[in-house]
């Protein structure tokens, strides 16, 4: 497997610390609110990222953090008139619903910084001992120059940096390009742990270095993210974390392009801020997973109804490939299978490998797609009045085998069959029985205004949803 390694800027060979294994640290989610369209694509990108590894053979140690301890956490809980660690565990909770919607599994750790202080302050101290950090007034700041690499992931040089970095009111820096480890409490409501520099709590940057350290060891294999944690977030990580260890923080760096909205940056003031709770209003979350993988991670991609119901539309035709195998599977003939059939399975190894060969050149997600409707094409082609319940079974494994590598196709149907719906399917099968074809054509067409299809094989009625 290849991947576009952001610190090199280049594809490079998938090669891990210690054979048949890959440690991944992927950036998780401030908890203060449901999380939005652009949160869930590197939550759903690297989801598919550890399922293909897994896929491959790899035995994988998958962590993603909570980030339960920020100014946003505090500034809600004043908001609500409740206290910071009440925000978080309410939307830790909200989370792990919206990300099962998603197919998105738990990681093996999710840790959480509240959890995590003793380590943190660790971590600090090491710094400040190696003489690359320093304390003033409470706050604790990493010396950036220090570092000689800094902006080594982003590609900024020093000068450039510079310029644009600013001293916030209350800092006392001695560099602007210095940023915090630890920050003085400043007020009484303000979450805070005791430390050798008093009371305060740690800075963003220095959380995920002291989780990663504590859960993957000093070096990890991937380190992921959006786009926009490159600089500073994951630019300061890496400062921090070598000067710590002396040794490289992470081997690959990935990093997933920006969600626009209608062509339109996501923005609150635009009213174009939509999270994963509304839009599950509308769609399911199999349709909102199978969009954000029908483009390449690294690309930007575009959300809108349009795209979204062509989305619905595509997943729609696995849907019912699914959907008619499982059919055939109870309904089918018995016996062994034919020889074209049995030549038609060994044919579906020609997509499993396209589909090794997409995912294999950094995780193409959108071509590994591609080459499972081609298998559902051939399925489709295959099936026919004689099918057989062994030809459904092993073609319904290809599929699966494929679809569970995407996390596609693991619900049931977002338009599930009610007790009306089946009701009208037996009185239809009742008139063509007692040959009262207007009223059975009549049913039909009732069905179809609801979206279903009826389609009489000589196995039985088969339902399709569209």
């Amino acid at each position: 497997m290849k991947i576009y390694n952001t610190l090199t800027r280049k594809k490079e060979e998938f090669v891990p610390i210690r054979e048949g294994e890959a440690s991944i640290y992927v950036c998780g989610p401030t908890v203060y609110n449901f999380f939005h369209i652009g949160n869930a694509r590197p939550f759903v990108v690297f989801d598919t990222l550890r399922k293909y590894l897994e896929y491959r053979g790899y035995k994988v140690k998958f962590v993603q953090n909570f980030t339960d301890v920020d100014d946003k956490i505090i500034n809600r809980a004043r908001e609500e008139g409740i206290k910071a660690p009440e925000v978080s565990s309410k939307y830790i909770k909200e989370y792990f619903l919206d990300a099962a919607a998603l197919n998105v599994r738990k990681a093996d750790v999710h840790p959480q910084v509240s959890t995590h202080m003793n380590e943190i302050i660790e971590f600090v101290k090491t710094l400040i001992d190696k003489g690359v950090a320093y304390e003033r007034d409470g706050d604790v700041y990493f010396s950036a120059r220090k570092f000689p690499e800094y902006g080594k992931l982003s590609r900024q040089n020093i000068d450039d940096l510079e310029s644009g970095a600013r001293i916030a009111i209350g800092e006392i820096k001695e560099d602007p390009l210095d940023f915090a480890l630890w920050k003085a409490r400043k007020s009484e409501d303000e979450i805070g742990w005791e430390s050798p520099w008093g009371i305060g709590r740690p800075g963003w940057h220095i959380e995920c270095s002291a989780m990663s350290k504590k859960h993957l060891g000093d070096t990890i294999d991937i380190h992921a993210g959006g786009q926009d944690l490159q600089f500073p977030h994951h630019e300061n990580e890496i400062a921090q974390s070598e000067c710590c260890n002396g040794v490289p923080f992470a081997h690959y760096w990935m990093h997933n392009g920006y969600i626009t909205i209608d062509n339109e940056k996501m923005s609150k003031s635009k009213g174009n801020f939509f999270t994963v709770r509304d839009i599950l209003k509308e769609y399911s979350g199999e349709v909102i997973r199978f969009f954000l993988l029908s483009g390449h991670y690294r690309n930007p991609i575009n959300f809108s109804d349009t795209l979204m119901e062509q989305a619905r539309a595509s997943l729609g035709r696995m849907e019912n490939c699914k959907e008619q195998l499982e059919f055939l599977e109870k309904e089918g003939k018995d016996g062994a299978m034919t020889a074209a059939e049995a030549e038609a399975v060994e044919g579906f190894d020609r997509y499993r490998q396209e589909f090794i060969k997409a995912m294999d050149d950094d995780l193409n997600t959108a071509d590994g797609i591609s080459a499972v409707f081609q298998l559902v094409t051939a399925i489709n082609t295959a099936v026919n009045s004689e099918t057989t319940k062994e030809f459904a079974a092993k073609a319904m494994e290809t599929l699966m085998e494929l679809a569970d590598v995407l996390g596609l196709l693991q619900q049931k149907s977002e338009d599930a069959l009610d007790e009306e719906v089946m009701k009208l399917v037996e009185e239809r099968q009742e008139a063509r029985k007692a040959k009262n074809f207007a009223r059975a054509d009549e049913i039909r067409d009732i069905l179809k205004d609801k979206g279903i299809t009826l389609k009489d094989t000589p196995q039985g009625v088969q339902i399709i949803k569209e």
